[in-house]
């Protein structure tokens, strides 16, 4: 069992990183000398119920409500948010009681906003259950639901007490959940890791076949340059905004699809690494070597191609998402884009005709 220590400005608090590491929870939580009375386990639906009930047995409090939450986009929503608080307040939870999240990143997004939200803040425990969450959404604190403008655009931000994450959860997970969360491990190498992006190129089967040893260390590397990042911004003044290497264009295609299941959010942060590598290449800001290395890593993965889910006739829905995107301060797209594996580019803005006419070219192919 590894533990990854984080210190922002607002909070300090542990990742504990293993493989069977929930028999150890209370221990773990009574180390971390987290004391509550009553706990509300909010629980995506999809968690399979012996691991629900070895969390369940391994929390000390006097009420222990659960609450399964069907995770999608669609649900992501303050309609969600107030059947929580709803529980809450009929259960007249104090803000020293706890809500534990055993889920992916949609479960611990909504988890964490109403933690932030019931009188105006109560503890929080993130026992993130996917890949994708247990490498980016449980760490650095952003919580917020979606609305009809766009993903993520209201919310707050809501350091846990405690993360937990077992690897052992991750077996239950299809195939294509392991890519989703692989695509967020996949992006923090690019932003600020070679090393690690090298180690994905070379073990990228074994990764995605959940082999102990190489799953890991990939969690691991990647929770660390996310942590280094959160620490230095922890509320996305300047570095921070580099790990949304590929988000823009990635939530643009989401929401233009509706947030339907031909599309899951890490598939959509590929296609997003995709758009922004070709386009920092189309600019000159990216060498032909990581260009060629990056994109043959993707083409491993089989994504290669955005005309294989859109066509011209979408290219006005993905340019009003784009520009409604909340990292927007201006009537410029802030993009993050590539100057090698490692390195980004953070606060460059760029014409929505030029975007308009890149993604373009990029349909017709």
């Amino acid at each position: 069992m590894k533990i990854i220590n984080i210190k922002t400005k607002s909070k300090h608090y542990n990742i504990y990183i293993g493989h069977d590491i929930f028999a150890k929870l209370k221990k773990i939580i009574k180390k971390e000398n987290i004391q509550f009375k009553n706990s509300l386990l909010i629980v995506d639906k999809k968690v399979p119920k012996n691991f629900i009930k070895k969390i369940k047995s391994n929390i000390n409090s006097t009420k222990k409500i659960v609450y399964l939450f069907n995770a999608s986009e669609k649900n992501k929503n303050f309609k969600s948010i107030n059947s929580i608080l709803e529980i809450l307040f009929k259960n007249n939870f104090t803000r020293n009681d706890v809500i534990i999240c055993v889920g992916g990143g949609i479960t611990g997004d909504i988890s964490g906003f109403a933690s932030s939200l019931y009188k105006r803040g109560m503890k929080f425990i993130n026992i993130p259950s996917t890949l994708l969450s247990q490498v980016d959404s449980s760490i650095g604190g952003k919580t917020g639901v979606n609305n009809k403008f766009g993903k993520n655009l209201i919310g707050s931000f809501c350091q846990p007490d405690l993360v937990i994450s077992d690897t052992k959860l991750l077996k239950s997970l299809p195939r294509r959940e392991v890519v989703c969360g692989y695509a967020e491990i996949f992006k923090h190498s690019l932003i600020a890791n070679k090393k690690l992006f090298l180690f994905l190129d070379k073990n990228l089967s074994n990764i995605l076949k959940l082999n102990p040893k190489f799953i890991q260390k990939a969690i691991l590397e990647s929770c660390k340059v996310k942590k280094q990042i959160v620490e230095k911004d922890e509320k996305e003044n300047n570095l921070r905004k580099s790990l949304n290497l590929g988000h823009t264009f990635g939530h643009a295609y989401e929401a233009t699809l509706n947030y339907s299941s031909k599309l899951n959010h890490g598939e959509a942060v590929l296609y997003g690494i995709l758009s922004a590598t070709k386009l920092s290449k189309k600019l000159n800001l990216l060498g032909k070597n990581d260009y060629e290395q990056i994109l043959s890593h993707l083409s491993k993965l089989k994504f290669t191609n955005l005309s294989k889910l859109f066509s011209r006739k979408d290219l006005k829905k993905i340019i009003n998402f784009m520009a409604n995107d909340k990292k927007n301060v201006s009537k410029k797209l802030n993009l993050i884009t590539l100057k090698k594996i490692g390195r980004v580019n953070i606060s460059k803005q760029y014409n929505t005709v030029q975007i308009r006419n890149f993604i373009k070219s990029e349909l017709l192919k």
